[in-house]
């Protein structure tokens, strides 16, 4: 299936757990994963409940790929 070949996918908490499946399965399926996570890791590393981490992040992901077509919000609170 490629129903997400060249899709870019945003996953918040995207470093471990479900969030990191979620990243693992886009990829499997040919898509251009940004993780953004407070994890430290070969990911964006931010906290996700700063307004300028996520304006940034943004910028980032939208200069990189110009446009993000899927949000997957899967971060938890801040400090949980």
């Amino acid at each position: 299936m490629e129903e997400f070949k060249d899709k870019v996918v945003v996953v918040t908490g995207g470093a471990n757990g479900i969030g990191k499946c979620i990243a693992e399965e886009f990829r499997k399926e040919g898509a251009l994963v940004e993780v953004i996570d407070k994890d430290e890791g070969d990911h964006y590393v931010g906290d996700l409940s700063d307004k300028m981490t996520l304006e940034v992040f943004a910028e980032h992901v939208i200069e990189k790929y110009g446009h993000i077509d899927y949000l997957v919000n899967n971060a938890l609170p801040h400090g949980k």
